[in-house]
């Protein structure tokens, strides 16, 4: 009798987060939780989330404008046909996607004990299991962690002003410039240093574009205009979409940023932001006012400075840019899964765990030939 085993491991996974070696998902697992809606797009076309920061909910904007704002930008994002990822930390959890109460929690929650959370802060937060409002270099690293390659806000970070003094420069930057994630916002907050700031993001790397604005002219969060230049600008969504897949295509490890002007009907005078601002920057250095503290107290003494003008605009610009990065979110899906908006199910490899043993025995009897196969799962 001639018997013989062959074993046929099939293992295969469609998840981009299957790239990441099985230890490391494990660790991951244990500290993460993934939003099964957001976990189901990342599985069939993590192109089509768009990852939404929460510092905006617990320290940028009074209650209750700060849950309806957020609410509001996770279904501008739904109706655009992408999917939103509001990123936060609950309970020391990170959470990649929230639910309704926990966006409830985090826009009620006392703003001291829950954390502004850059990437230095995240494990912090996460050990002490506390609730962490994530900026954008928080959200960045989070999103980069999971594979989400598209992020709205309002303003990034940048070198604050007199920060050739001070060294006082944003995480923000130095995040964008190994994040492989496009970040959409209004530009640099009007409050900072733009041209400096500009120049940092050279130095990292970091590509960055206007969107809709033929002059190429970067927009200065209240203002739909800087004075400052962008490398280069889109008309399109799928013309940032082509951007984005040759990036990846490339392998590179940086991000881009993308300045989406205020609308019109909600810009500024600029010189009454101006003023506001500099009594803003007194009144913090007059009461010590520094570090991830400064840039909340400053756009909340403009806020009342302008009678809550600017946190209408402020309101107004964040909307307008996660329907944007949803646009961009959804020509990239398409652009990269072969036209299709999202893959279906269908095209989507099996997952195998374990293996298949076929054992077959022949048996040779006179001059007839007997085969029997056993096959043993």
């Amino acid at each position: 009798m001639l018997r013989f085993s062959s074993k046929l491991p099939t293992l295969s996974t469609g998840s981009c987060l299957s790239r990441r070696r099985i230890s490391d998902l494990a660790k991951l697992s244990a500290l993460v939780d993934i939003k099964p809606e957001v976990r189901e797009a990342l599985r069939k076309a993590p192109q089509s989330v768009v990852a939404l920061e929460s510092t905006i909910i617990t320290h940028g904007m009074p209650y209750p404008q700060n849950l309806e704002t957020a609410l509001e930008v996770e279904q501008i994002v739904r109706k655009k046909g992408a999917v939103p990822a509001t990123i936060a930390i609950v309970g020391g959890r990170v959470k990649v996607g929230v639910s309704a109460d926990e966006l409830k929690l985090l826009a009620r929650v006392d703003k001291g004990s829950t954390l502004k959370t850059s990437r230095r802060d995240l494990a912090y937060v996460v050990s002490r299991k506390l609730n962490g409002g994530t900026t954008v270099a928080g959200t960045l690293a989070v999103a980069s962690m999971v594979g989400i390659r598209i992020f709205a806000t309002g303003g990034i970070g940048g070198v604050h002003r007199g920060g050739e003094n001070s060294l006082d420069v944003s995480a923000d930057l130095i995040e964008l410039g190994r994040s492989p994630v496009a970040v959409v916002s209004s530009g640099v907050k009007s409050i900072l240093d733009i041209p400096r700031t500009l120049e940092y993001l050279e130095t990292q790397g970091v590509g960055v574009a206007s969107f809709k604005c033929p002059d190429r002219e970067f927009p200065a969060f209240y203002f739909p205009t800087s004075g400052c230049k962008a490398n280069f600008n889109f008309n399109t969504a799928a013309e940032v979409a082509e951007l984005l897949s040759a990036n990846h295509s490339l392998g590179l490890q940086s991000g881009f940023l993308i300045g989406v002007p205020l609308p019109e009907e909600h810009a500024f005078d600029r010189k009454l932001i101006e003023n506001a601002t500099e009594q803003a920057l007194s009144d913090a250095g007059s009461n010590s006012i520094e570090g991830k503290d400064m840039t909340p107290f400053v756009l909340a003494a403009i806020s009342l400075h302008t009678k809550g003008r600017s946190l209408e605009s402020n309101m107004a610009l964040v909307k307008n840019n996660a329907s944007v990065a949803a646009e961009i979110a959804v020509e990239l899906c398409r652009l990269e899964n072969g036209g299709n908006a999202v893959k279906s199910s269908s095209q989507q490899a099996p997952v195998v765990i374990g293996g298949s043993i076929v054992d077959t025995c022949i048996t040779v009897q006179d001059d007839e030939l007997k085969v029997s196969t056993n096959i043993h799962l």
